[in-house]
């Protein structure tokens, strides 16, 4: 038996954080039913069109569900989505602020005629407050939430290359619908759950904020470094190619001083002697390891941090991350069918004894229309109907 067979989630959802969720929850078994606009649908399926002609974004967070073009603002969609929603056990939107409370489908309407509803709001900035009306995109919560004031440079902030404002919203939605799900288990009744994006990425600020607001200075944007950590980053090899390494404390400093520089010495450096002096002359400190890493090559480099037990990694690539080793050592790859062929895809980080992941193929836009309307009830005539009407 699957982990959440049985549960079934219906989800008015776009972009990223909200498929997100519902895709870690098909992942472990439960029924998820898209609703896409007639015709568009997710506006991230036109994000791209790099694998096989479609969304790099899409395919990564809809595999595993079924796809049903509604357009939720016709008139006739009402009955359509009331039978949708007698059927769900969560009930997951992240659209625009207002949009759901305009159509009827607030958290407190829904919560009022189905008391063993579980609904989970996904927003930008949450359900109250000056910001509530603000539209949310990822670069702009990781500059509200001051992620960006500590990513890049000294010369410049750097947004992070993945959407992390999206994603950590998008974590949390899935923990707090697991949760809820258990909570239901116990009291037969529904919550609802409500994750912001601004409150998701905050919890992942924290450190930067308790070392900021009670260091009295935040931490220094410092580029691929460590701002508070030395040595911890990249540094190059005499060949070009570039080895990233982390210190975490006294003992790993005299090893790496020994072993891997070669130079004991060093560990008793005035300059040198613990974490915070060396953050402090972390220019010269990174001069002296460069220098010595010069005259060796990036495998000796690397041979000499494993054989110290030196935490290290290679600079890899996106293609050379795709032919990871280790990955092709856990089997963690499987494939998944798109409407334009199979796909690589990675199998879920969690991995549970006795269970696979569905990793079901990712559905084609209204895919699973005609066959979700006639479980539900309509005859053929009517969703014909609805299809030359563009209700579907």
């Amino acid at each position: 038996m699957l982990p959440l067979e049985g549960v079934t989630v219906l989800s008015l959802e776009q972009a990223v954080a909200a498929p997100f969720a519902t895709r870690q929850l098909a992942d472990l078994g439960a029924r998820v039913i898209k609703i896409e606009r007639p015709g568009v649908g997710d506006f991230a399926r036109s994000y791209d069109t790099t694998v096989k002609g479609e969304s790099s974004h899409f395919v990564w967070l809809n595999r595993s569900k079924e796809s049903l073009t509604l357009d939720v603002k016709h008139p006739e969609a009402g009955e359509v989505l009331d039978r949708l929603i007698e059927r769900a056990d969560v009930f997951v939107q992240n659209l625009a602020p207002g949009a759901a409370d305009r159509l009827g489908l607030s958290a407190t309407s829904l919560r009022d005629a189905h008391p063993g509803l579980i609904v989970c709001e996904i927003s930008g900035y949450g359900s109250c407050g000056a910001y509530r009306d603000r539209k949310a995109y990822d670069l702009l919560v990781q500059a509200e939430a001051g992620l960006l004031s500590i990513t890049g440079t000294a010369d410049e902030s750097v947004k992070v290359g993945i959407s992390v404002a999206d994603i950590a919203a998008g974590m949390y939605a899935y923990s707090g619908i697991l949760t809820a799900l258990l909570m239901r288990h116990r009291t037969k009744q529904g919550t609802v759950v409500e994750v912001s994006m601004l409150e998701a990425l905050g919890e992942w600020m924290s450190y930067p904020f308790y070392y900021g607001v009670y260091g009295g200075t935040a931490p220094q944007r410092s580029g691929a470094k460590h701002a508070v950590i030395a040595p911890y980053g990249p540094f190059a090899g005499g060949d070009g190619n570039v080895v990233y390494l982390g210190i975490q404390n006294e003992r790993e400093w005299g090893t790496f001083c020994e072993d891997v520089l070669r130079r004991p010495e060093m560990a008793e450096d005035p300059r040198y002697v613990s974490n915070a002096l060396r953050v402090e002359h972390r220019s010269t400190l990174d001069t002296e390891i460069e220098h010595i890493f010069g005259e060796l090559t990036t495998d000796e480099i690397l041979n000499r941090l494993q054989s110290a037990n030196v935490a290290c990694a290679q600079l890899r690539t996106v293609h050379q991350f795709a032919e990871h080793p280790q990955l092709e050592a856990r089997d963690r790859w499987s494939q998944v069918q798109t409407t334009s062929g199979p796909i690589r895809a990675l199998l879920p980080p969690a991995t549970i004894d006795g269970f696979r992941p569905v990793m079901g193929p990712v559905p084609g836009l209204g895919s699973d229309t005609d066959a979700i309307l006639a479980e539900l009830g309509f005859e053929g005539s009517i969703v014909e109907a609805w299809h030359d009407a563009g209700v579907v």
